[in-house]
Order: structure tokens, then C-alpha cells, then sequence
């Protein structure tokens, strides 16, 4: 069976993975065999979600009736279900053949009524509370399929030191990087100084290390050194896949969903106040404006750099009629060119415009001139992906470590 559980978290407190850590153990004390956990993160863009969208799946093998019970005791002793928009679900299901349910979870968006019909035609066990809305992303998590598969090894704190300062030590997080890095990543933002496995939210986690086998997160696990965690757990994950990323063209995009999208750029980039920078993509005549915010912090300098004419795939979610940038994959480079005035060579200085139709003239000497002077700067990127730093990285964003090829496509 599949025993799927989400929103059981607010912005102040608790966790889902925490719930579903302490659901495995006590599945186990009762003779439930749990045999994996799945952590599955679902569309980002979703606008009731509380922090990174994530519902929880454990495959086991036992009474489905007496983990069904588990885990509707399990919600109701930790979910925070005084919170106004926590509203949890839980799903109880054999073998399911529903894998299509999950991935318009996870690339659009589902509502309660969809997954009504999907746990009545699994003849599930299922209870809502409150409205019930985190029966859809349970729902989602007990359907999924994953093309690709990460893992994170989770370690959990005491419930009397939630919200507390966290003890982690930031040089054996270091240690971790580098011993395990390109097979573990998002530990820790040397360029930006920042420890990324950390939250700062005053829920149970106590640090996540995000890797590509068991093997590596647990290898990068054994060099943190720590406060004593309550309890650990290892998830599956759908983390750093881009599972949320479809295949899509400039004209038909829709709201809140995200996109791998091939596009020229139409525009000099141009720095906003806040430090967000913004340019103009297009594609057959047809325009969509790209943002880098300012919390992409280095990688607003690469998206500054682009110029008219290249060639871009570009990569991020569709909100408020702007791609917000996750990843840029520069296919071709035009040349920088920039037209200056002419050149008055005997007086050393430029000249200026003597009106509409008349050209340029130089104030000193009177030489005139109809032609720009035409310079190429030379460019300051290359062809190739460019991603935001890991202290912006959206949890399903396939870091570049992960993969040295991605997909190409041409215009």
C-alpha cells in the first residue's frame, strides 16, 4: 500500500517530512513494514501553499485499515490544525494507476474534485479536514511515478527546541560539501555565504543533505556535526529533476505553470529598482518579458550580459506575464555592437548631431559626417547553461551538477 499525507504545516510551525518521519516508526512498532519514503515536491506556483509545496508518500506492507488510523492519529496529535490555512488530507491506497494525476500536480495545477475522482475510482481511504485541500497533494504523492529520483537525508530536533537557534557547525558543513560535492549539492553557497541546508523557519528540521544516491547523502551526513537530532529519515525525492518544467513556445503560455522555453533576445537587459533586471525574449514575432530578481544575486550579471540576437533557452515559471528565471541555456552569441557618433580624427572628439537629415558635425573644426562609427565589444559569456546560485534555487530545479547535458533545442 501507499500512504500518502500533506499539509499538515503553517508558516509558523511543524513539517510534513516530520510527520511522516514519526509515521514510519510507529507503522513499524505496530508490524507495518515500511520499505521507502517518498518526499514529493509539487507545482511551485501553487498560491495556497505554505513553504515548498511538499506531501509525503511511505510504501508498506500491512492492514491498510490500521495505518490508515496511524495516520489520521498521527495528523491529528502533530498537523497544525489551529493554523487558518492548513487543512490536511490523508490517503490510504493499494497499487494505484493513476501516474497522470501526479504530473498535473506537479506541472499545473488540480483541484479537490479531481482528487475526489481518482481516490473513489482506487476505492481509497481518505479523510480531508477542515476543507481538505491537502487531500490533493496526498493524493498526488500516492500516484507518483518518478522519471528521475534524488534523495535527501533529513535529521529532525526535539519538539522543545523548535524555534530556537539551530546548532549546526558551519566547517564541518563545509567538510560535508567538499567531501561529497558534485554527488551532493545545495549544502552550503560558498559565493554568497550562505549555508543552504539549514532553514531558518521555526519548524522540527534541523538540516537536509540533498544528493544523488543513499550512499553519498549519507556519507555527506556523517561529517555534520551537530546538535543531538530527535530522529533522521531518508526520502526519495523529485527534488533537482525540473519535473515541474514543460516543454513550451512564446503565445501560449499559461499562468503559474513552468517552462523550458526557446526564445531570441530581443532587448538589452535593463537593471529595475530593487536590483531585479528584466529583457524581452522572442520567438516568430511573439515577445514574453524574462526577470532575474534580485535574490539570483551573481546570476543577474550573466542575464546582463546577453544582448540582442542570442539565442537562449531559458528556463522558469510563468507569473504575472513574466518568466521568472531558474536556469539560461545560451545557444548562440551575437555580436555586442554599439554606435557611437562619428570620430572627428583631426580634433580628437565626437561629433554631434547638426539636426534632423543633416548627420553629425564636429564643433570645433566643422567636418562633417553621415556615418556611425560602429564598435563590437568584446563579450563577457559564453555559450552554455547558466543557473541562480543555491541560495535561490527552487527545490525542484535541477542544479547543473546533476546534469552536464541538458536537452537542446534550436530555433
Amino acid at each position: 500500500m501507499r500512504i500518502g499525507i500533506d499539509d499538515t504545516d503553517s508558516p509558523q510551525t511543524m513539517c510534513t517530512t516530520y510527520l511522516g518521519a514519526v509515521l514510519v516508526r510507529r507503522l513499524r512498532k505496530a508490524g507495518i513494514q515500511v520499505s521507502r519514503a517518498y518526499l514529493v515536491r509539487l507545482n511551485p506556483n501553487v498560491p495556497f501553499k505554505t513553504r515548498g509545496n511538499a506531501a509525503i508518500a511511505l510504501v508498506a506492507e500491512g492492514n491498510q485499515e490500521e495505518a490508515f488510523s496511524l495516520a489520521c492519529r498521527c495528523v491529528e496529535e502533530l498537523a497544525d490544525l489551529k493554523a487558518e490555512h492548513t487543512h490536511p488530507g490523508v490517503v490510504v491506497v493499494g497499487k494505484t494507476s493513476s501516474p497522470t494525476f501526479y504530473q498535473q500536480a506537479v506541472q499545473d495545477f488540480c483541484s479537490l474534485e479531481d482528487a475526489y475522482q481518482v481516490l473513489d475510482k482506487e476505492g481509497a481511504l481518505y479523510r480531508g479536514y477542515k476543507i481538505g485541500r491537502g487531500l490533493i497533494g496526498a493524493t498526488a504523492a500516492v500516484c507518483a511515478e518518478f522519471s528521475d529520483v534524488t534523495f535527501e537525508w533529513l535529521a529532525y530536533r526535539p519538539r522543545e527546541r523548535w524555534g530556537s537557534n539551530r546548532e549546526v557547525d558551519g566547517n564541518s558543513l563545509g567538510v560535508s560539501e567538499e567531501s561529497t560535492s558534485p554527488h551532493t549539492w545545495d549544502t552550503i553557497d560558498r559565493q554568497n555565504h550562505v549555508v543552504v541546508c539549514v532553514p531558518h523557519t521555526p519548524d522540527p528540521v534541523l538540516f537536509g543533505i540533498r544528493g544523488d544516491s543513499p550512499f553519498w547523502v549519507a556519507r555527506a551526513r556523517s561529517f555534520v556535526q551537530s546538535e543531538q537530532p530527535f530522529t533522521e529519515q531518508l526520502y526519495l525525492t523529485n527534488q533537482g529533476t525540473d519535473a515541474h518544467l514543460r516543454d513550451g513556445t512564446i503565445g501560449t503560455l499559461k499562468e503559474g505553470r513552468s517552462y523550458l522555453l526557446p526564445g531570441i533576445v530581443f532587448s538589452r537587459p535593463e537593471t529595475l529598482k530593487g536590483g531585479h533586471v528584466r529583457f524581452v525574449l522572442q520567438d516568430m514575432g511573439r515577445k514574453v518579458r524574462c526577470m532575474a530578481y534580485e535574490p539570483t544575486k551573481g546570476f543577474r550579471d550573466i542575464v546582463r550580459a546577453l544582448v540582442p540576437g542570442d539565442h537562449l533557452l531559458v528556463a522558469g515559471s510563468y507569473k504575472k506575464e513574466s518568466i521568472n528565471l531558474e536556469k539560461v541555456r545560451i545557444s548562440l552569441l551575437e555580436e555586442d555592437v554599439v554606435l557611437h557618433s562619428p570620430l572627428c580624427t583631426p580634433c580628437n572628439r565626437r561629433m554631434t548631431s547638426a539636426g534632423k537629415d543633416k548627420g553629425y558635425k564636429c564643433r570645433s573644426c566643422g567636418a562633417r559626417s553621415f556615418t556611425l562609427e560602429r564598435i563590437v565589444r568584446p563579450r563577457l559569456v559564453h555559450t552554455g547553461w547558466y543557473e541562480v546560485p543555491s541560495c535561490a534555487r527552487r527545490h525542484l530545479a535541477k542544479p547543473l551538477v546533476r546534469a552536464p547535458s541538458f536537452p537542446s533545442m534550436s530555433l
